[in-house]
């Protein structure tokens, strides 16, 4: 692959980026580039928005490679040479595709990119063109400026991470896994934002567990008949009751290793006495956060689509639902031993969708710089792991060998819904926020 060549400043062809300065615009004209995943590979896919990288990294004389899965789901990857190549290279990765809306629900339109209230307003200014912008801003500073990073750093922007990575990620790990020769350490998306304690402390949420995923069909079949008759092997009662019991179950408390140091964490830093016994209270004092992390303490299964029948008088041979199962790091077998039990003998199951769990240590070199890269841009934070109840693209690229993280640096003000807005209205990310990711991403890399 390309790129290994970093450019000379002093050349006349290359002028000197300002990341801080264009980072806003980068971000903006991202968001205008509709890339929306609806899961049916039917979309328009994330070919124009590979295009537009591919051609912002070789204006600074990296020769990225643009990779199609299949019509129009690109993925863009290339590779900067360090100053010392026999180290292990670490990869910066973030995803193109962006999730469906409905524009009538939006203050500014999501394909607007607009620049307003001090904010990039759209769809993907949250998941994740913010950091994809980020990236490229980073990227094209330092090389237009001759700067190398300490070891390799091999870049990914991917298709599809919003319906799982089939034609991304996943697609890339299994075909191009040379692409990532060297690759020991990832950063990606949803980690490194902002909560603020008071104003003086901030804690940063740094993503270093995932819960595993399991999207699945439940299939019912009885007896087809007249809606008027009895039958007592019915279908649609057969899946209503399995899924009932699983919408209603009460999964058990579960501490794992990162959600245990995340509360021990924050606890301390809101003056809490913690009761591992009762994490919830905790929680609690997280505002809008508490949705995700209080998802982090537990297994959950969400009955989230049902199907059966064609008319009112007839009584259909099968019915069927999707659940979406999301299980914590070694609590897999646990999680399928329980919703059997509550599927009953009759309700048969399927994968849509199933990926892995993944935890990692808070310790070590990257972690420090991801540390040390926050304080020096802000004296008031405090780095802390926490589990990301979704996934990412990092699933993928763990089964390469690789530890990741999730972080995405963002400084952000204390009344800011910034986890409500993932894949929700009016998406927004602030763009004092994205100066001060780039700033932190570029000391991160000095460091890493």
């Amino acid at each position: 692959m390309g790129g290994d060549a970093v450019p000379n400043p002093e050349e006349p062809h290359m002028t000197a980026i300002n990341a801080e300065d264009e980072v806003a615009g980068l971000c903006r004209d991202l968001i205008r580039i509709d890339s929306t995943n609806a899961g049916d590979n039917a979309g328009p896919g994330e070919r124009a928005a590979a295009e537009y990288v591919a051609e912002k990294l070789a204006e600074v004389g990296l020769e990225p490679q643009i990779l199609e899965s299949d019509d129009r789901r690109a993925n863009v990857v290339a590779r900067i040479a360090g100053e010392d190549s026999s180290r292990d290279a670490l990869l910066l990765h973030g995803h193109l595709d962006v999730v469906p809306f409905d524009a009538g629900d939006w203050t500014l339109h999501p394909l607007s990119g607009e620049i307003a209230d001090g904010c990039v307003w759209g769809r993907g200014a949250v998941d994740m063109k913010d950091m994809d912008a980020m990236i490229l801003a980073v990227v094209r500073q330092r090389l237009s400026e001759g700067r190398r990073p300490p070891r390799d750093v091999v870049l990914a922007f991917t298709a599809d991470e919003e319906a799982g990575g089939t034609y991304g990620a996943q697609w890339l790990a299994d075909k191009h896994r040379d692409l990532f020769d060297g690759c020991s350490e990832a950063i990606g998306e949803v980690g490194g934002f902002s909560v603020t304690i008071d104003e003086r402390r901030r804690l940063y949420l740094i993503e270093a567990a995932e819960k595993g995923i399991a999207w699945m069909r439940l299939t019912a079949t009885g007896r087809a008949g007249h809606g008027s008759m009895l039958n007592a092997e019915n279908a649609v009662t057969e899946l209503a009751e399995a899924v009932g019991r699983i919408g209603r179950h009460e999964w058990p408390l579960r501490m794992t290793r990162t959600v245990e140091v995340f509360l021990r964490e924050t606890a301390g830093a809101l003056g809490l006495e913690l009761d591992l016994d009762d994490p919830e209270r905790t929680v609690a004092e997280l505002g809008p956060l508490a949705r995700m992390i209080g998802a982090t303490l537990r297994n959950t299964a969400n009955p989230t689509m049902l199907e059966a029948g064609y008319k009112a008088n007839v009584i259909p041979q099968t019915a069927t639902a999707h659940v979406d199962g999301r299980f914590l790091p070694g609590y897999e077998e646990e999680f399928f031993a329980t919703l059997d039990e509550l599927l009953g003998p009759n309700v048969t199951r399927e994968f849509v969708y199933h990926d892995i769990a993944v935890e990692t240590g808070f310790e070590g070199p990257l972690v420090r710089a991801m540390a040390d890269a926050l304080l020096a841009e802000d004296p008031g934070a405090l780095a802390v792991p926490y589990t990301l109840s979704g996934g990412t693209d990092l699933k993928a690229f763990s089964r390469l060998g690789m530890r990741g993280f999730g972080f995405a640096p963002l400084r952000l003000p204390a009344d800011l819904d910034f986890s409500g807005m993932f894949h929700g209205i009016d998406e927004r990310v602030p763009v004092d926020s994205l100066r001060f990711g780039v700033r932190v991403l570029d000391r991160f890399l000095d460091g890493c």
